[in-house]
């Protein structure tokens, strides 16, 4: 065994580390701002419509940037990327109680706020690791890391309610902006360009330096891919409509915002569990048929729900039952990007597949706020939930999915 063999394995897992926690930092302080809908409603002038609107962009500006700052990590290292992200997310989260107009939330929470928590993101964070580890492991990897966004939630859901309840909603987004502050010395250890290779066919693709143009080129022709965006669009619209407006929906039924920051922090809870648990079976199993079993089962989530009164147990089996998949998509979406096109540009890739998310959260978000104005409350936004559910299931079987991992750098025979 090289002597050197232990020192790249505790790099490793230091980087690991790193981005585990800066994703606990930055998803924590995204997936919590639906707790201020209804204190900013409340406090201004604003209605319900404005502030989903503003958070809609955000959803939408977090998907746009993944892409962005994937291919500035894979062309200079994450580190950069992150400092940035890490400024930018402060900046937004302090700024917001000073700018409290329809345009002012958007310019803060939709864009300032938005694209620093998508700088320290998935694609930028798993694509970092991805890079490092061997491509059997990757999926596992992302498991870890994407348990760090999970626990986020767990953490700073009831953080900042705390906060709210005891100051207002302007010292709960000023309690965010200094958590925030906590990314910037997580970077370093991300600091750096690194491209480490640890299986023939990913040998093979890097001694062809494919370039990024040919590489879209090429993803962008597969069905599989495409595919994969189909699911991720659901995915999006399912986690960005129930993190803006499950607060609200619980307000609806007349309980207590208590049980809305324990509902949202169960949520992410179990998706530590769901993470971990889809990590290690994304390395045993088909990938394609996790994605599909997990699109599935929240159509029945929902379906449940409408049929069982608006108790708070009903609410946190809910929430628990939704965490198990939440954000547990994500390894296996990233793993098969992976062995469809390999880890080399796996951060803009993989940013790609967020648009996709994230344009579907931008829908979620905005509708959910348009369907409360109209109809008085979220029905047909949890029918569309259903129907989009049963569609990624679907979408995703199809997809091509080799059983190990090979560097596609040309199209499939037909």
């Amino acid at each position: 065994m090289s002597a050197t063999a232990p020192s790249a394995n505790r790099h490793a897992w230091l980087l690991i580390a790193a981005a585990t926690l800066t994703l606990m930092v930055t998803m924590g302080v995204r997936q919590s701002l639906g707790l201020f809908v209804q204190p900013i409603a409340r406090d201004t002038a604003l209605g319900i419509v404005e502030i989903s609107f503003a958070l809609a962009v955000a959803q939408l500006v977090w998907g746009i940037v993944q892409p962005l700052f994937g291919a500035w990590a894979d062309k200079t290292g994450p580190g950069r990327v992150l400092v940035a992200g890490g400024l930018l997310l402060v900046l937004g989260m302090a700024l917001t109680p000073m700018l409290v107009s329809p345009w002012g939330l958007v310019f803060t929470l939709g864009l300032l706020g938005a694209a620093g928590a998508g700088a320290g993101s998935f694609s930028v964070l798993i694509g970092a690791a991805a890079q490092r580890v061997p491509a059997e492991k990757r999926s596992m990897t992302a498991g870890i890391i994407n348990a760090g966004g999970s626990f986020g939630q767990f953490v700073f859901a009831p953080f900042a309610q705390a906060m709210i309840a005891a100051f207002g909603w302007a010292a709960g987004m000023w309690a965010l902006a200094v958590s925030a502050l906590a990314t910037l010395p997580l970077a370093w250890p991300l600091r750096g360009r690194k491209h480490r290779t640890t299986n023939t066919a990913a040998v093979a693709a890097a001694s062809a330096d494919i370039g990024l143009r040919q590489q879209l080129h090429i993803a962008l022709r597969d069905r599989s891919y495409w595919m994969l965006h189909i699911g991720f669009f659901t995915c999006g619209f399912h986690i960005a409509f129930l993190v803006t407006h499950l607060p609200s929906e619980i307000a609806l039924c007349g309980l207590s915002d208590r049980v809305s920051a324990i509902s949202l922090a169960l949520i992410g809870l179990f998706n530590v569990a769901g993470s971990l648990g889809i990590g290690w079976l994304g390395q045993r199993y088909r990938m394609k048929s996790l994605l599909a079993l997990m699109y599935a089962s929240r159509a029945l989530l929902i379906v449940l729900y409408l049929a069982s009164p608006p108790t708070p147990l009903v609410f946190y089996a809910f929430a628990a039952g939704l965490g198990l998949t939440w954000l547990a998509t994500v390894p296996p979406t990233a793993g098969l990007v992976g062995k469809l096109f390999g880890a080399r540009y796996l951060g803009t890739l993989f940013g790609l597949t967020l648009l996709s998310h994230q344009v579907g959260g931008f829908f979620g978000a905005w509708l959910g706020g348009l369907a409360m104005e109209r109809f008085g409350d979220y029905s047909w936004m949890w029918y569309a939930d259903i129907a989009l559910a049963l569609l990624a299931a679907l979408a995703n079987l199809p997809i091509r999915e080799a059983r190990l991992f090979p560097a596609r750098i040309a199209p499939e025979a037909a």
